[in-house]
């Protein structure tokens, strides 16, 4: 029976998985550090490669040596100059901004977002080389890699890129499944200045020297992977069997299966890769969990206790909260307004509306973003739902009474199921979910007629 090994290279924590027969074996949960200041942010190449290191030699050995895959997820959006550094500049990082702000306003704009499928934003490589164009801050014949290629080369000695983790870089033609030329034309790069692509399941030979440090079969196969994002919602796909999903952490993402390729020029939608049947449409939000985090230190009694207190407020105040509306934008925001300039707030304030009414509207806030990126990305459609969010259940129930929609919980949804499902294609294995959230019809008509003017 096959063992699998599934590395799952995030911006807070690498992750380790082994999995037989879909079942997990062994995991693992390594932190890792995110440098720079408010407009960078950055990871240290050789830290995580030393880390991994240690989290893949800390598998007892009998389980190594039955390996006989080994395969990556890795976070969109990384853009490292090859200048013997090792600086993986992170989606977060936002030195470029203005530049992008401009770049918006050209005909070029909506132009490559159609190729590209990737919003026109400060997160993406393009805006971060186009910045660093400006500026002249790298010899303009350097290579420029990623994550995924920082972790191709230590197991393969080649830095090689996936299709779905190339089509994040707002870089790569989606149709043509290439570096688009008239992308890089405009950026004054030639294509190998960028990794050699390869498909999401092609397979690599490891070198000997990591085989050997590991103990790995001399016939274990590394194959290239995808990217976090895509993965993710291919792990709840098969998870629930509903191809639209929604994942609440500390940001939050909607993200629809498709067969085809879905974008929107106004609202900027993203649309990546993930095999040749499948492509991952979706819409991104800055500002999930650490919303509730930051209530919970401004407006709770008691930071510790607030989710445990959350039942008996809701309980206590009604849907609405009186009037009282909150933009949830504390961290910028990207869909659907792809700015890093809003701003959020209270709205109809008044010295009738208590503390329990501000953090109840701080709650309906974000969630009535999400519900915009649900109707732009998933309307009307079931959702499978995942994230540390949805382990307090008034907040799923809440979440289904303002989205109007049927919720079932994923269990199994990490990027590293992902993974494995990718490769191993079982059948489809829907099991009865953890928790269902059916939408209170009397709450969602009240909810329905909020949304029509919350953020106007």
């Amino acid at each position: 029976m096959s063992v699998f090994l599934g590395i799952d290279i995030g911006t807070t924590a690498i992750k380790l998985g082994v999995i037989q027969e879909n079942e997990l074996l062994y995991a693992s949960d390594l932190p890792i550090q995110t440098y720079g200041n408010d407009r960078i942010k950055y990871q240290k190449g050789e830290e995580l490669l030393s880390i991994l290191q240690s989290g893949l030699l800390a598998i007892p050995a009998w389980i190594r040596r039955q390996v006989d895959t080994i395969s990556f997820s890795t976070a969109m959006h990384s853009l490292m100059p090859d200048d013997g550094k090792k600086q993986i500049f992170l989606w977060s990082d936002l030195q470029a901004s203005k530049v992008i702000a401009r770049f918006r306003e050209t005909d070029e704009a909506a132009r490559f977002y159609s190729l590209s499928g990737t919003p026109i934003h400060a997160m993406s490589p393009f805006a971060k080389l186009l910045y660093f164009k400006e500026m002249n801050l790298y010899p303009a014949e350097i290579h420029w890699y990623g994550l995924k290629e920082l972790v191709m080369d230590y197991f393969t000695g080649k830095p090689i890129i996936d299709y779905a983790t190339a089509s994040a870089t707002g870089l790569f033609d989606l149709r043509e499944k290439q570096w688009s030329k008239e992308i890089l034309a405009y950026l004054g790069l030639k294509r190998d200045q960028l990794a050699t692509l390869a498909d999401t399941t092609e397979s690599f030979e490891m070198v000997t020297s990591k085989r050997e440090l590991f103990d790995f079969s001399s016939t274990i196969r590394v194959v290239v992977g995808a990217s976090d994002g895509t993965l993710a919602a291919y792990a709840s796909y098969y998870a629930t069997g509903r191809t639209a999903s929604l994942t609440i952490g500390t940001s939050a993402a909607v993200r629809q299966i498709t067969k085809k390729i879905y974008l929107d020029k106004k609202k900027q939608n993203f649309c990546y890769y993930l095999n040749e049947e499948v492509f991952v449409s979706g819409a991104p939000s800055n500002n999930g969990g650490i919303v509730l985090a930051w209530a919970a230190d401004q407006l709770a009694k008691d930071p510790k206790t607030f989710f445990e207190m959350l039942p008996q407020l809701l309980e206590l105040t009604e849907p609405g909260a009186k009037g009282l509306r909150f933009w949830p934008f504390l961290n910028g925001e990207r869909a659907p307004y792809w700015s890093n300039d809003i701003k959020g707030g209270f709205y109809d304030l008044t010295l009738q509306h208590t503390k329990r009414e501000m953090l109840r509207s701080v709650i309906e806030g974000m969630l009535m973003n999400v519900r915009q990126l649900i109707d732009l990305v998933a309307p009307g459609e079931e959702l499978s739902v995942s994230g540390g969010f949805f382990q307090t259940s008034v907040l799923g129930q809440l979440a289904a009474d303002i989205f109007g929609t049927t919720c079932y919980y994923a269990q199994e949804n990490e990027p590293i199921f992902g993974l494995y499902y990718l490769l191993e294609e079982p059948e489809l294995l829907i099991e009865e979910s953890q928790q269902i959230f059916y939408p209170d019809s009397k709450n969602h008509d009240i909810y329905r007629q909020l949304a029509q003017t919350y953020f106007l």
